[in-house]
């Protein structure tokens, strides 16, 4: 019995996602927990696994597709063990799902046979197969299937498309002389005699050869679908813009003393904690403090209501290969230096793996992103949206500054505070950055905000 592959439950407000990649072709065999088909939403990537062991019978929704939660991705039915009584009746015309049970070799014999036709006299393709030949006029009887049932895959005619493609000569290299030329030209063979006009000697008047028609420029462009997580994040970057009041302000920090006390203690901290002793561990107990100074940069809007938030999730920006993604590190504030090194460290090597959950991703009260560890100097962060505030750090650089009346070299970092002038006004955003200025460059009062 045929068993349908749906769309499974795919987390809390995501009702949607895309086909990433099919795990397993038409006429595979499969086995009951083994994934068929990659989904991708706008924060995960989620597998779907079969329900049963059989052969994947029937793949209805393609690479690309946008599918929602319930819908039917493809059908598995029975093994050819489980079906070998309906086998030893022999493959006939209007059995063709039979006939392919076979391997490709008579039941009786054991010779191979030829792929398997359709009722209507056509080789079996699969649905993606037949799309790709009839956009490229691919002619699916010179295919030859490689599936072990003979059938015709994408990849199968990707690849004689790609053969026949080596082996055609450009059709500009052949040059066939003009009839004319030749003294048993067709017009001769015509009742009308025909009378030789005078030879004239003709000067050849040299022509500039014919550029070749390109359908394609290889390397000049290339046309790359965004993935479901780019266009939500490039949805949800532009809404942010289109809906917030954001505004932006500056400061610098001069990081002397935080980059004192991380070479004084690095090498008994990474000992005693297993961990290295980083930046991001200041500037999160730095924020944390900061929040509780100006608890309006912490909250959200929801309709004409502000919800003020007395809890510290702080979301962590993670660029990642398929983009940017944001894992919360929870209830900050009751976390020790060490803690918050090893989760960061954590949440960022699984954002980069792709192996996040969506519980790890989901809410946040305020955003820190690191914009430095690439090299930036300075940029405007933009909000992550409910949120009303996101912090962007910078790259650290030695330059003169001015101490107590003297012009010294000290390390220089350029912060950046972003925030939703709707609730947070320009004072209060001011003197947020301010606070995290003067706790970063004092360390120890970060034990007592913490």
């Amino acid at each position: 019995m045929a068993v349908e592959i749906r769309v499974p439950e795919l987390g809390e407000s995501i009702v949607d996602a895309v086909i990433a990649s099919w795990l397993k072709h038409e006429g595979d065999t499969v086995k009951k927990g083994d994934a068929l088909v990659e989904l991708e939403t706008d924060k995960v990537n989620v597998e779907v696994s079969a329900e049963q062991s059989g052969v994947l019978q029937q793949i209805m929704k393609q690479e690309g597709d946008e599918v929602t939660v319930g819908d039917v991705l493809g059908m598995i039915g029975e093994s050819v063990e489980e079906s070998a009584d309906t086998r030893s009746e022999g493959p006939t015309k209007q059995q063709p799902a039979q006939q392919a049970k076979t391997n490709g070799q008579s039941p009786s014999t054991g010779q191979a046979q030829p792929a398997p036709i359709t009722t209507d006299g056509q080789k079996q393709a699969s649905p993606l197969a037949r799309r790709i030949a009839a956009e490229y006029n691919v002619d699916l009887s010179q295919v030859k299937g490689n599936n072990p049932h003979g059938r015709v895959t994408r990849d199968d005619v990707i690849n004689y498309m790609e053969k026949t493609s080596t082996q055609q000569a450009p059709a500009a290299s052949t040059i066939t002389a003009p009839v004319s030329q030749h003294p048993q030209s067709a017009s001769s063979a015509t009742a009308t005699p025909v009378v030789p006009s005078p030879v004239r000697e003709v000067t050849p008047v040299p022509t500039a050869p014919r550029p070749p028609i390109q359908v394609e420029a290889p390397g000049r462009e290339e046309h790359v679908r965004m993935s479901r997580r780019r266009q939500t994040i490039a949805q949800r970057l532009v809404e942010a813009q289109h809906t917030a009041a954001m505004l932006t302000t500056f400061n610098e920090i001069d990081m002397s003393a935080v980059m004192e006390v991380r070479n004084r203690r690095k090498e008994s901290f990474k000992e005693r904690y297993g961990v290295s002793l980083g930046f991001m561990s200041f500037f999160t107990k730095a924020v944390v403090g900061a929040l509780k100074a100006f608890p309006r940069l912490n909250a959200e809007i929801q309709g004409n209501e502000m919800v003020l938030k007395y809890y510290y999730d702080i979301g962590i920006a993670v660029g990642a290969e398929e983009g940017l993604v944001v894992p919360v590190l929870r209830n900050a504030d009751r976390k020790s230096f060490a803690e918050i090194e090893r989760e960061i460290a954590d949440l960022a090597k699984r954002a980069r793996e792709n192996t996040l959950t969506l519980a790890e991703l989901q809410g946040g009260t305020f955003t820190i992103t690191n914009g430095g560890i690439f090299g930036s100097l300075l940029s405007t962060p933009i909000l992550n949206a409910p949120q009303v505030g996101i912090l962007g750090m910078h790259k650290i650089e030695q330059r003169p500054v001015v101490v107590d009346g003297q012009i010294t070299i000290r390390p220089m970092m350029y912060v950046a505070l972003s925030y939703d002038h709707r609730i947070v006004d320009g004072r209060e955003a001011v003197q947020f950055l301010v606070r995290v200025k003067e706790l970063v460059e004092n360390p120890e009062t970060l034990l007592l905000e913490g």
